[in-house]
């Protein structure tokens, strides 16, 4: 597909919001999913540190 200017590359022949919004879900979801697993992962320390402190046995 050849486009004349960047209104119609951004257009994507009338499937622009379907494409670009596709591409802004995707890069949202990889820059959350990363901060996510980091605290989620951070709480599962908190909790075994918790355990540890009561002296179960982790």
């Amino acid at each position: 597909m050849i486009w004349n200017s960047a209104s119609d590359f951004f257009a994507m022949g009338g499937y622009g919001l379907y494409v670009w919004g596709s591409y802004a879900v995707t890069a949202a979801w990889m820059l959350l999913e990363p901060a996510l697993a980091a605290q989620r992962h951070r709480a599962a320390l908190r909790a075994a540190a918790e355990l540890n402190e009561e002296g179960e046995q982790v």
